[in-house]
């Protein structure tokens, strides 16, 4: 069976539950899975578990990730990105004129670093065990609390002031790189910054370019994927080394861990989580330290790879 991490460019139109449909169909495999959803508006980076490598997908979920968007100003809509309705015309075109380099750098630094930040109403949260989106779809009045959410980095790339045809006010467009840490919704982020600047404000397009250490730039299309299966997998020790600190053991250590043994390691300091690689160079298991003594967070078979 085919083991590892994928690394795949998701194009825009698919959900992430079709990427690993045809991700399984590729590998012949069913035991395929995500860490971190893009919504089919996005594209960009999707990682994907295969074979036992799904038991690091809980470790990718929380990895900070880099975004690449465009966000409108002068209108909101009803799910704060395009496909949604116009929430009227918040901005005149006097109120988009009247808007200052000031305000807006103003306005972008206010959304910069730790902030509250409250979901988008038709996001994946789930509220009493429904998801949030469906309630919304439903016609419910869906108010989602606000959540601490690091913005590391918001880089404005360019502005582009719209005239606007003739039944449209004026928009400005406006390209942005940014650092976000885990569970930051750039949808909200754009409404957010609308609504800081009193114009209203939507995301228009996105794309994810980096999730922790891994980058877009080394992912596979989905035509690729087709055509070259398995080759494009990445080793679940590669991934566990870029991740956390590694533990070299011996082959009696690798036996040990697999029987779920603890290790005694008075050499080290306590550190939550370790990468035990084995003497060929496989992923055994990752491992806690704590007083001296080894214990097996999660195993990897020998054979996976």
């Amino acid at each position: 069976m085919p083991t590892g991490l994928l690394l795949v460019d998701k194009p825009a139109g698919l959900t992430s539950h079709d990427v690993v449909a045809r991700a399984r169909r590729a590998l012949g495999t069913r035991k395929v899975g995500h860490a971190g959803t893009l919504d089919p508006l996005a594209t960009g980076l999707l990682t994907l578990g295969v074979g036992s490598a799904t038991r690091l997908l809980t470790y990718l979920v929380g990895l900070d990730k880099t975004y690449e968007t465009t966000i409108v100003l002068g209108r909101a809509t009803t799910t704060d990105d395009s496909e949604g309705e116009f929430v009227g015309e918040q901005a005149a075109a006097g109120a988009l004129d009247a808007l200052t380099d000031e305000r807006f750098a103003a306005a972008v630094s206010a959304l910069t670093g730790l902030i509250e930040q409250v979901p988008s109403a038709v996001s994946a949260i789930k509220v009493d065990g429904r998801r949030a989106y469906d309630r919304v779809r439903a016609g419910e009045q869906v108010e989602l609390k606000a959540r601490a959410v690091t913005i590391a980095a918001f880089d404005v790339l360019a502005v582009r002031r719209l005239p606007g045809r003739v039944d449209e006010a004026p928009t400005i467009e406006v390209d942005a790189r940014i650092d976000c840490s885990s569970g930051t919704y750039i949808r909200a982020l754009a409404r957010d910054l609308g609504a800081g600047l009193g114009v209203g404000g939507h995301l228009r397009a996105l794309r994810r370019t980096r999730v922790g250490p891994f980058d877009v730039a080394h992912a596979v299309s989905l035509e690729q994927l087709a055509e070259n299966g398995p080759a494009g997998l990445t080793s679940s020790a590669t991934v566990a080394e870029r991740l956390f600190p590694v533990l070299h053991v011996t082959d009696e250590q690798a036996r040990d861990l697999g029987h779920g043994k603890k290790l005694a390691l008075p050499e080290l300091d306590d550190t939550e989580t370790l990468a035990a690689i084995d003497g060929a160079g496989r992923l055994v298991g990752l491992v806690s330290a704590r007083a001296g003594v080894g214990r097996t967070l999660v195993g990897f078979p020998i054979d996976a790879e």
